[in-house]
């Protein structure tokens, strides 16, 4: 099975021009694979091509294990890479101002399901809650409420999120008419309507106790966070012990490290001269050392300049993202190497369908 992801956050009247025009404002819209067979882009849609018989015996597990990078060649014989660690991160924060500290005035749920049923009575258990913190955990958006339970939001194949109404600073506006994949819509009490539109319906939410924390299962079988306390050179130790894979491979395993895609998967080897071909299991202490400063490195570099897009992504302030500007290889294949006095070209090699871009003069 494959999955498409579009991630879009949408906010009305950031500025005089837009409330004038009445038209939205895009945060974040990024075309994306989590999994499954390659799709062909062609007259702006997708269609699968060769679908594996793999079977799905628990289809949340298998969505959180997959690789958070899947690229595949569009019309153009371009690939189209999926967003990362800082654009989901992103997305949270241009949710946060609408949601944290905020109570839900009405939830409204539309529908029974989407990639798998609703809990029951969720629009009753989100009515009058308050939005305690909203926080990520790899490509899932957490709330917590005071009621003691997280809500979970992943956005699947082609759904967004619209934050409509009246915001400190910008213009009032009149909600605007439901759409048709308009699926989960929240009224927060300051008069702000938070809406979930999925037109594939391959999106997500799940109510658990946050009490479970971990323990859900879409989350419990997830590595720990690349930017968090647990994430260093010694779990990288311990996780790339005897293994036979490829260094790449393992870091975009989930299990191994959360949240991780091919972009800074490559970015990151490049500025630890780590070959993407190495074995994982014969990286020596000192250049494990150097991965997991550099894994850290590049994301917070990702994520001050608003994340990476390959398509027309915006942040919050409504600036477009810049990061890709910066990459050192990623598709930057015959391009000169950046590594002072190297003197190589990056290459492109294809490694599980996977591109991956690297110098071989300077990574080893």
């Amino acid at each position: 099975m494959t999955l498409f992801v579009r991630l879009r956050l949408v906010v009305h009247g950031k500025g005089p021009r837009q409330a004038q025009r009445g038209r939205p404002l895009t945060l974040l819209r990024v075309d994306a694979r989590a999994m499954g067979a390659p799709f062909l882009r062609q007259s702006g849609q997708f269609h699968p091509t060769t679908i594996s018989r793999t079977s799905l015996r628990d289809p949340c597990t298998r969505l959180a294990t997959a690789p958070v990078a899947r690229y595949t060649l569009s019309a153009d014989n371009r690939e189209v890479g999926m967003p990362e660690l800082p654009e989901v991160e992103t997305v949270r924060r241009g949710l946060e101002p609408a949601m944290t500290g905020r109570i839900i005035a009405r939830a409204d749920v539309r529908r029974p399901d989407l990639r798998w049923p609703f809990p029951e009575r969720m629009a009753d258990r989100l009515t009058g809650a308050r939005v305690e913190r909203l926080r990520r955990r790899s490509k899932y958006i957490l709330a917590d409420l005071d009621r003691g339970e997280t809500l979970l939001i992943h956005l699947g194949m082609s759904g967004r999120m619209i934050i409509a109404g009246h915001t400190p600073g910008a213009f009032h506006h009149t909600h605007p008419a439901p759409e048709k994949h308009d699926h989960v819509v929240f009224d927060m009490e300051d008069g702000t309507r938070i809406t979930f539109n999925d037109a594939r319906r391959f999106g997500a939410m799940d109510l658990f106790p946050t009490a479970e924390g971990e323990g859900h299962k879409l989350l419990s079988v997830l590595g720990p966070e690349p930017r968090g306390n647990g994430f260093g050179a010694f779990l990288l130790r311990d996780r790339f012990a005897g293994k036979r894979s490829p260094v790449k491979a393992a870091l975009l395993d989930q299990r191994i490290v959360a949240g991780l895609g091919n972009i800074y998967v490559c970015e990151a080897l490049w500025r630890a001269g780590i070959s993407p071909k190495r074995l994982a299991g014969r990286i020596g202490a000192a250049r494990l050392d150097r991965l997991a400063d550099a894994i850290r490195a590049v994301l917070t570099d990702a994520i001050e300049a608003g994340g990476s897009s390959l398509r027309d992504y915006r942040q919050a302030d409504g600036e477009l993202g810049y990061f890709q500007h910066s990459f050192a290889v990623y598709g930057q294949e015959g391009a000169s190497c950046r590594t002072l006095g190297c003197g190589g070209t990056v290459a492109r090699i294809v490694q599980s369908g996977r591109s991956s871009f690297y110098c071989p003069a300077c990574q080893r």
